[in-house]
């Protein structure tokens, strides 16, 4: 069997077994082919009215002025001091106050814009420490995972692997610092040592971790599905057809290095109707009016230990999830679907929405009419912009107190 580069890098890489697997060109013409164009207007489940758009722009208001008060005013008191004694109570304290500013994001999919989350597959625990394998359809899969793990009460918890440019967006890049995302500049040289780096740093069990990983590098198009499946034909692999050809670099190395500190290992499939959404149609709450999550738990005792046995054993994930969605965009559903995960809490989300905009605008008077809180935020500003910018945290003084995170 010959085994491919498996460069987490390369838009070609992949790897799996020699076999027959799914002809794309075939499949399309099958239709079985999943989706729509990303972005085809023509196929919006709600018309764009101008209620929606005023709606929409509300909604983001809201978030962005009261994500404000919550990187502004609670990290240097629930991410930053802390940090000098303990990583872990850092973490929990980050997770439970800033964490509970990003649980609206949850409510604003499913109350607001009345987007229908169905989960199918396994219910599974909220105590697992986990590592999340997910498909990456479009722009907006990574937020629906936050419907899952906020009824597990891990959304805090999640850490995300995205491009380093993210750090430059206004506010949300420093959000994504705040909650430790891992953020790779895409070369394995320079990532190498910060993947190690930022590992280490989540060795200690009593850490909640859901570290969530799309294999396939970059959200689906055609071309660079039909760009993989050359090289795949090339090599003998199977073709995929609603997939990317995984990754196993960054994935193999992130589950190595995890491994004993893990539960298990969760597979994620998310499917849309009828067409995937972008993000300004998440705003609008034009699309999409299901989303379909299919859960799968994985004991990492079930799991090669090997490399080329972990990169075989994706692969095969990979061509399930294929067949997976080949089978949804004919049925609309997934297998098992319905498994009983508990709906949101609605006064629960009525008073943390009511709460973060209560304190929020009273903040923002106070900050009117005050010269010391000016002061303040721009000290946090800064320290929250230096500290994005160059990867820094503080380390325990005395590193028994907490797991010290190496600084690079």
């Amino acid at each position: 069997m010959q085994e491919p580069p498996g460069d987490v890098y390369d838009v070609n890489s992949n790897s799996g077994p020699d076999g027959d697997g799914f002809r794309a060109k075939e499949a399309v013409a099958d239709g079985t082919a999943v989706y729509a164009e990303q972005g085809d207007k023509l196929h919006l489940h709600r018309p764009l009215t101008l209620f929606r758009r005023v709606r929409g722009f509300a909604c983001l208001a809201c978030l962005v002025l009261t994500s404000f008060v919550a990187l502004i005013f609670l990290s240097p008191f629930v991410f930053y001091l802390p940090r000098f004694f303990s990583v872990h109570y850092s973490r929990l304290w980050t997770s439970f106050f800033i964490g509970n500013w990003l649980s609206l994001w949850p409510y604003l999919f499913e109350e607001v814009n009345e987007t229908k989350v169905i989960f199918s597959g396994e219910k599974v625990p909220g105590e697992d420490r986990v590592m999340i394998m997910c498909n990456h359809r479009t722009e907006v899969d990574w937020m629906y995972i936050w419907n899952l793990a906020i009824r597990k009460g891990k959304i805090g918890f999640c850490k995300y692997a995205v491009k380093d440019s993210v750090k430059n967006l206004p506010l949300f890049g420093w959000a994504f610092y705040v909650f430790e995302f891992l953020m790779l500049h895409r070369q394995w040289e320079v990532d190498a040592p910060v993947i190690k780096s930022y590992l280490d740093s989540f060795q200690d069990k009593r850490d909640p971790l859901w570290l969530i990983v799309f294999p396939e590098g970059t959200d689906f198009t055609e071309e660079k599905r039909d760009k993989g499946n050359a090289y795949a034909r090339e090599n003998g692999y199977p073709e995929l057809v609603n997939v990317l050809q995984p990754r196993t670099r960054g994935f193999v190395t992130c589950l190595s290095q995890l491994r004993g500190s893990l539960d298990a290992v969760y597979d994620l499939t998310i499917g849309y109707t009828k067409r995937c959404p972008l993000f300004i149609n998440n705003l609008y709450g034009t699309d999409p009016t299901e989303v379909h999550i299919h859960v799968r738990r994985i004991p990492i005792s079930e799991i090669p230990e090997s490399e080329d046995g972990m990169s075989k054993w994706l692969y095969d994930i990979f061509l399930q999830k294929d067949q997976m969605l080949a089978t949804f965009s004919k049925t609309g559903s997934f297998p098992n679907s319905g498994i009983g995960e508990s709906p949101l809490n609605i006064p629960k989300g009525v008073f943390n929405f009511t709460l973060h905009v209560g304190i929020s605008l009273w903040i923002y008077w106070w900050l009117y009419n005050s010269m010391w809180l000016k002061m303040f935020v721009a000290l946090s500003c800064l320290v929250l912009a230096l500290g994005t910018y160059f990867d820094w945290r503080p380390t325990p003084f005395n590193s028994s107190l907490g797991t010290k995170r190496k600084v690079l």
